[in-house]
C-alpha cells in the first residue's frame, strides 16, 4: 500500500471515529433531554396526583360535614311518633277520666234520690258582677224547723274571681239589713220570706255583692255528704270543749271529725262569742274540707260526692261549672281566704222594734272591705 493510500485510510478512520463520537454525544444529549423531560413529566404527574388527592380529601371532608343532614332528618320523625303516642295516651286517659267522673256523678245523684235527701230546686235569677265573677251563694238551714225556716249559715264562695283562688265570705245572720219588699230585719229572715233568691237580692242591695249560683243544704244532708267524701273524717283543731245543746260532746284539740261531729262544731254558739264564734268555726270547717282535697283518694271520690251533694242539695250548679273550677278547688287545699261581715269596727249592737238583738252595720264601710278582699 502506498503512503497516499495509508493517509487516506487514516483520514477516513478518523472521520468515522469523529462521527461515532459525535453520535454518542448526541445520543447522550438526547438521553439527558429525554430524562429531563421524563423527570419533568414525573414531577407534574406527582403534583397532579397530590392535587387530586387533596381535592378528593377535601370533598370527602365536605361530605362528612354535610352527611349528618341526611340522618338528622330521621330523628324528628321518631320524636313525632313518640309525641303522637304520648298525645294519644293523654287523650285516652282524659276520655276515661271524663267517663269515670260522669258515671260517678250520676250514680251519686241516684243514691241521694233513693235515700230521699233531695231538696226541691228554687227559682234563682243569679248573675255575675261587672268583673265577671261567678259567686256561689251557700245557705245552710235546719229543715226540722219547718219549710220556712231561717238560714243558719249565709256564705258566698268565689272560685273564679280576680285573685284566681277560693274566697269565702261569711255574713252574720243577726246583721240588720233592708230586705226588698219586707223592710228592716235580720239577714237570716230573708231566706224564710223568699228563699235563696231573696237572700241574693238582700246581699246585693245592702253590700253590693252578686251571686251567679246558689246551693242550699240541710244539716242532715251535710252529715251524709261529709261521711261519703271523707270516711276517715275531717281534721279540725277544736278551739275549746263544747257540750251545751249539742248531740255529741267535743273535746278541745286536734282530731278527725265525722259528719255529725263536724256539724255540731260548726253550729255551736253557747259561749260569750255567740254568733261571731260560730261564724269563725264555720269558716274553719270549710277550710278543713278544702284541705282534705290534698288526698288523691278524696279526689277520686270527688265526682261521686259532688253528685251526692247535687242530689241532696237544692242547687243550680252545673257539672260543667264544677269541672271547669277543679283547679281552683285544688288551690283551696292550701288554704281558703276568709272574711266575716260585718268587718271589725263597722258595727254596734242594737234592737229591733220587737226587742230582738241585732248588729247595726256601716254598709259603705263593709262594701269597701268586700271589694278589697275579693280583688287582692
Amino acid at each position: 500500500m502506498s503512503r497516499m493510500d495509508r493517509y487516506h485510510n487514516n483520514e477516513s478512520d478518523k472521520k468515522e471515529k469523529s462521527n461515532l463520537f459525535s453520535r454518542r454525544k448526541l445520543n447522550q444529549k438526547d438521553q439527558k433531554t429525554t430524562d429531563y423531560e421524563d423527570d419533568q413529566d414525573s414531577y407534574y404527574y406527582d403534583q397532579r396526583n397530590e392535587q387530586e388527592d387533596l381535592t378528593n380529601r377535601w370533598q370527602q371532608q365536605e361530605n362528612r360535614t354535610s352527611a349528618p343532614s341526611a340522618p338528622t332528618s330521621k330523628p324528628p320523625k321518631k320524636r313525632k311518633k313518640k309525641k303522637h303516642r304520648l298525645f294519644r295516651f293523654i287523650l285516652k286517659l282524659l276520655v276515661l277520666l271524663v267517663a269515670y267522673s260522669g258515671i260517678s256523678f250520676v250514680f251519686g245523684q241516684r243514691v241521694a234520690k233513693k235515700e230521699g235527701g233531695q231538696q226541691q230546686n228554687e227559682t234563682f235569677h243569679g248573675f255575675s258582677s261587672s268583673s265577671g265573677d261567678n259567686n256561689i251563694l251557700l245557705l245552710g238551714s235546719d229543715s226540722r224547723e219547718g219549710e220556712n225556716s231561717r238560714a243558719d249559715a249565709v256564705m258566698v264562695l268565689q272560685l273564679d274571681g280576680p285573685a284566681k283562688k277560693p274566697k269565702l265570705i261569711s255574713f252574720m245572720r243577726d246583721t240588720l239589713v233592708t230586705i226588698p219588699d219586707v223592710g228592716e230585719t235580720k239577714l237570716n229572715a230573708a231566706y224564710a220570706y223568699g228563699g235563696a233568691e231573696l237572700v241574693r237580692k238582700t246581699l246585693s242591695q245592702n253590700f253590693g255583692i252578686e251571686s251567679k249560683y246558689y246551693t242550699t243544704v240541710d244539716f242532715h244532708s251535710f252529715e251524709k255528704v261529709i261521711d261519703t267524701l271523707f270516711p276517715n273524717g275531717v281534721y279540725i283543731d277544736a278551739e275549746k270543749d263544747m257540750s251545751k245543746n249539742l248531740e255529741v260532746s267535743i273535746k278541745k284539740g286536734p282530731q278527725n271529725m265525722d259528719g255529725l261531729t263536724l256539724l255540731q262544731y260548726a253550729r255551736f254558739r253557747m259561749d260569750e262569742e255567740g254568733d261571731f264564734g260560730r261564724v269563725r268555726r264555720q269558716q274553719q270547717v270549710i277550710n278543713g274540707i278544702f284541705s282534705e282535697m290534698k288526698n288523691p283518694i278524696t279526689l277520686l271520690k270527688l265526682p261521686y260526692a259532688a253528685g251526692k251533694v247535687m242530689g241532696y242539695a237544692g242547687t243550680d250548679l252545673s257539672m260543667m261549672f264544677l269541672t271547669k273550677n277543679i283547679p281552683s278547688l285544688l288551690k283551696g287545699a292550701k288554704g281558703v281566704d276568709r272574711l266575716s261581715v260585718p268587718v271589725e269596727d263597722s258595727w254596734y249592737y242594737g234592737t229591733t222594734y220587737d226587742g230582738a238583738s241585732v248588729l247595726v252595720v256601716d254598709n259603705d264601710m263593709n262594701r269597701q272591705a268586700l271589694q278589697e278582699f275579693l280583688e287582692k
